[in-house]
């Protein structure tokens, strides 16, 4: 963010409902994708800014794309981290992953409710980025659980700091976990219809510039939804810059 002022930008970054310092909502198990774009589309209103650039990284990509489906007309470009467009039948194929992969787990409810009762927020939090900042998500057995995948004595990644945990570890200790397996794990098949688009197959207009590493995830899947797409570049760095400013 600081680079992006820097830049000559305004630079805006909310926590999602559920997230961070927002609050919690009353039905965290509810909560939709729409109903994160429409809280980012009611944020851009209140401070009246009539169009944007969309940065995402991860699921933050994948609602930066619903949104441009959406509000159009409110989107100078969109940028994304890791995550390209992913139309229905894209998103439909990620139920062919191993059930022991962590998105298809996390999709069951109560069980990584479950594991993670287990431990403490910090614990949690600490866990998960040992365990996705491998080259390899490893995917568990039939009867074991996410969080036995970790090594406890393993160090966190040399780019997310104690000072990183803390912080993470408050927030997640305030919200909890319930909103974030909601969104995205348990709302991926979410239907979504933006007006003046076939549902089935929609399009983005925007200019959109797609950022991953080499050898990712995104490449080895064959891009699904790329083709989706009006105008994309592509750039492919040799490291992650995974830290938040």
């Amino acid at each position: 963010m600081v680079a992006i002022a820097n830049a000559g930008f305004r630079a805006i970054a909310p926590d999602y409902r559920g997230y961070g310092l927002s609050d919690i909502p009353v039905e965290p198990e509810k909560t939709s994708f729409a109903d994160l774009v429409k809280d980012t589309a009611i944020i851009l209103h209140s401070l009246a800014i009539s169009k944007v650039f969309v940065i995402g990284k991860d699921f933050g990509g994948m609602v930066g794309y619903i949104f441009a489906l959406f509000f159009p007309e409110k989107l100078a470009g969109i940028i994304t981290l890791g995550i390209p467009y992913m139309p229905p039948e894209a998103l439909q194929q990620l139920q062919t992953l191993p059930e022991g992969f962590y998105m298809r787990r996390w999709q069951e409810r109560g069980r990584a409710e479950a594991d993670f009762s287990r431990f403490d927020a910090k614990t949690v939090v600490k866990n998960i980025y040992i365990l996705f900042s491998k080259s390899e998500v490893p995917i568990a057995s039939e009867n074991q659980e996410i969080m036995d995948l970790v090594d406890p004595s393993a160090p966190l990644p040399s780019w997310f700091s104690e000072e990183d945990l803390e912080t993470y570890a408050a927030s997640y200790g305030k919200s909890g976990f319930l909103t974030a397996l909601q969104i995205p794990y348990r709302s991926l098949m979410e239907k979504i219809a933006p007006p003046n688009q076939d549902p089935n197959a929609p399009i983005v207009e925007a200019p959109a510039l797609l950022l991953g590493k080499s050898g990712s995830i995104v490449r080895k899947s064959g891009g699904h939804g790329i083709g989706s797409l009006k105008a994309l570049n592509v750039a492919l760095l040799d490291k992650w810059c995974c830290r938040s400013v």
